[in-house]
């Protein structure tokens, strides 16, 4: 089953990172990644750009309003997400147990997946 852990952290810590800091945790995930991938349970990765450059679409009024910025109901952002390939949720929160080790303070959910649609390969999109 295809597990999404999705990261959370105060985003005024992780965008206040050194470079040194940045580049010892980026290194300890990749350890993992590497890892998974070798694996064959380790699906998409994405690290979401700051909540500065986000925008909001509050769906609950006619017609949705567009609003800039973050406006989800959270003190700790999303910062990014992991899609894995486990057994069982016992094997995603294992994964998580390990991404949190690499990777200090905020924390991981981990939610199944009911529907997932790989995207096509970087070279075929906007053809």
């Amino acid at each position: 089953m295809l597990y999404a852990i999705l990261c959370y952290n105060y985003e005024d810590v992780v965008c206040g990172w050194s470079k040194d800091q940045e580049d010892e945790v980026m290194g300890k995930l990749a350890v993992v990644q590497e890892r998974l991938a070798r694996e064959g349970r380790l699906g998409p990765v994405a690290r979401l750009m700051p909540t500065t450059a986000a925008t909001t679409l509050r769906k609950d009024r006619e017609p949705p309003l567009v609003l800039d910025g973050p406006f989800a109901e959270t003190k700790e952002q999303l910062l990014g997400f992991y899609v894995v390939d486990c057994d069982s949720l016992d094997g995603a929160l294992d994964i998580a147990r390990d991404l949190g080790k690499a990777n200090p303070g905020g924390s991981y959910e981990i939610r199944p997946i009911a529907l997932f649609n790989p995207a096509p390969a970087p070279e075929t999109l906007g053809a």
